[in-house]
C-alpha cells in the first residue's frame, strides 16, 4: 500500500512553505515574502505516531487569476489535491478570512477529499485570538491554530490528519530506488523531460527561464526499475544570480547532485555545449557522480548522416574531462529515444557501484606495468607494488608504490585507461589515490 499523501494548500503567502519546512524538519522549500515563490509541488517524507507519510507543498491558489504563472501554480495545486489522502487548508489570522479563502474552500469541498482547516501565524501564547472564530464560516469544521514559525499547534494538526490515514502500515521505502538529478542551464527542457517520463504535468513547463525554482522529487516505476527524478532549477552564470531566490536554487541544484546516484546533464541541441554547460557538468564530475550527457531538442535540428557524429566530437572536445559519460540524443517534446534513458541510467548506476577484487586489479596492474614501464626520474625508477579498491560511487582505487613523487599524472591516467578497458566503468568517474609503501591503506 502506498504511503498517505498530505497536501498543504491555500492562497499565496499564508505560510505554506514555512509550515512544510517545520513539519519536515528540513529547509527544502524556498521561503520568501514574495507571493509565488513556491511554484511547483515539492514532496518530502514525514513520520507521525510511527506512521510514515509524504507531505507536499504547493504553489498558492490564486482564484480567478489571469497571470500565466499563477495559473500554472493553480494547476499544480489541483493535481496535488487530486492525489492527496488528506488536505491541510492553511489560512492566515493576520489577514483574516478573505474572499479568496472562501473560493479555495469551495473548491476543496467539491473535491470530496478530507480537509483539515489550519489557521497560521497564531504566534503568541496565552488566550486564543478570538478572530479565529470567523474561519468557522468556511464550513470546514474546527480550525486548528498553528504557528509555522514556532511550531505551536503542529502536533494537533498532524493528529487531525492522522485520523484520515487508511488502516495498515504504509509502504517502506525501498533501497533499490535510483536517484536521478536532471541538471542543466535554464530552459534546456529539464521539466519537459520529467513530464514526458511521468506522463502527467507534474512540473511547471514554460518558456520563462528559471520557472523551476526548487529541486522537485518525482517517484517513477516501470519494468526497468524504480527511480526518483529530481528536477533542478536551471543554473545560471554566477554574475546573473543576483536575487536571493536564485541563489537558493543554485544551492538546491548542487544539493540535488550530492544526493543523487546518476546525473543527467542536459544540453540544448540547437546551442551545443556552452560555457555554462561546462560549469554544470563540472559540478557533477567533481562530485564523483555517474553521468549521462543528454542532448535534448534533437527534433529541432536540421540533420544529415554526419550531424550526430559531429555533435559527439564537439561534446567530447568541450567536455574533455567527461569522456567516460555516454551521450544520448532525445526529444522531450516528441518523446523520441526517451525510453533509452532507463537502460543507460541502470548501466551507469551499476558501473559506479562496481566492486573489483584485489586479485583481478593486480592482474591488470601487472600486465599494464609490463607493457609500459613505470617512469624514472634522475635514475630512480617508480615501483608499483599493488592496487586495491577502497570505495564505490565513484569507484575509488588506492595504488601503493615506492615513491609517490615519481608517479607522474600521465602514468596514472594510463593505468586508469587500462582499468576502464578491462572492467568498463562507463558513465562514472574513477578516483585514484597514490600511496607510498608505509602509508596507511584507505
Amino acid at each position: 500500500m502506498a504511503r498517505p499523501l498530505v497536501a498543504i494548500v491555500g492562497r499565496p503567502n499564508v505560510g505554506k512553505s514555512m509550515l512544510f519546512n517545520k513539519l519536515t524538519g528540513q529547509r527544502l522549500s524556498i521561503v520568501e515574502d514574495t507571493p509565488g515563490v513556491t511554484r511547483d509541488r515539492l514532496y518530502a517524507p514525514c513520520e507521525w505516531r510511527g506512521r510514515k507519510f509524504d507531505l507536499v507543498d504547493t504553489g498558492g491558489i490564486e482564484p480567478g487569476t489571469d497571470s500565466e504563472m499563477l495559473l500554472f501554480m493553480r494547476r499544480q495545486a489541483e493535481i496535488a489535491i487530486d492525489n492527496a489522502t488528506v488536505i491541510i487548508f492553511l489560512c492566515d489570522i493576520q489577514t483574516g478570512l478573505t474572499a479568496s479563502d472562501q473560493e479555495v474552500a469551495s473548491m476543496l469541498l467539491k473535491s470530496g477529499k478530507p480537509v483539515v482547516l489550519a489557521v497560521n501565524k497564531m504566534d503568541s501564547t496565552g488566550p486564543e485570538n478570538p478572530d479565529i472564530y470567523e474561519f468557522y464560516n468556511l464550513g470546514l469544521g474546527d480550525p486548528v491554530p498553528v504557528s509555522a514559525v514556532h511550531g505551536h499547534g503542529t502536533g494537533d494538526l498532524l493528529d487531525e490528519c492522522f485520523r484520515y490515514f487508511p488502516e495498515g502500515e504504509g509502504e517502506e521505502e525501498d533501497e533499490d530506488v535510483t536517484k536521478v538529478a536532471i541538471i542543466g542551464k535554464p530552459n534546456v527542457g529539464k521539466s519537459s523531460l520529467v513530464n514526458r517520463i511521468l506522463g502527467q504535468e507534474r512540473v511547471i513547463v514554460s518558456d520563462v527561464a528559471g520557472t523551476t525554482r526548487d529541486a522537485v522529487d518525482n517517484y517513477f516505476e516501470n519494468e526497468k526499475g524504480r527511480y526518483l527524478f529530481i528536477d533542478t532549477a536551471g543554473m545560471r552564470r554566477k554574475s546573473r544570480v543576483d536575487d536571493r531566490v536564485e541563489k537558493f536554487s543554485v544551492l538546491r541544484a548542487t544539493l540535488a547532485i550530492e544526493r543523487c546516484d546518476v546525473c543527467l546533464i542536459m544540453i540544448d541541441a540547437n546551442e551545443g555545449v556552452t560555457e555554462q554547460d561546462t560549469k554544470v557538468a563540472g559540478l557533477a564530475h567533481e562530485a564523483g557522480k555517474a553521468s549521462i550527457i543528454v542532448v535534448n531538442k534533437w527534433d529541432a535540428v536540421e540533420k544529415d548522416d554526419k550531424t550526430m557524429d559531429r555533435m559527439c566530437k564537439d561534446i567530447r572536445r568541450d567536455l574533455s574531462y567527461m569522456t567516460y559519460a555516454p551521450i544520448l540524443f532525445i526529444s522531450a517534446l516528441t518523446g523520441s529515444r526517451v525510453e533509452r534513458l532507463f537502460d543507460a541510467i541502470n548501466d551507469v548506476a551499476n558501473q559506479a557501484a562496481m566492486r573489483i577484487t584485489t586479485g583481478m586489479l593486480n592482474d591488470v596492474l601487472n600486465d599494464a606495468t609490463a607493457r609500459v614501464q613505470p617512469p624514472t626520474d634522475k635514475g630512480k625508477r617508480l615501483k608499483v607494488y599493488y592496487m586495491t579498491q577502497v570505495g564505490i560511487k565513484p569507484p575509488h582505487f588506492v595504488i601503493f608504490c615506492n615513491d609517490a613523487k615519481l608517479f607522474h599524472f600521465s602514468y596514472q591516467r594510463y593505468l586508469e585507461n587500462q582499468i576502464r578497458a578491462t572492467f568498463g566503468l562507463e558513465g562514472t568517474p574513477v578516483k585514484i589515490t597514490i600511496r607510498q609503501k608505509g602509508d596507511k591503506e584507505g
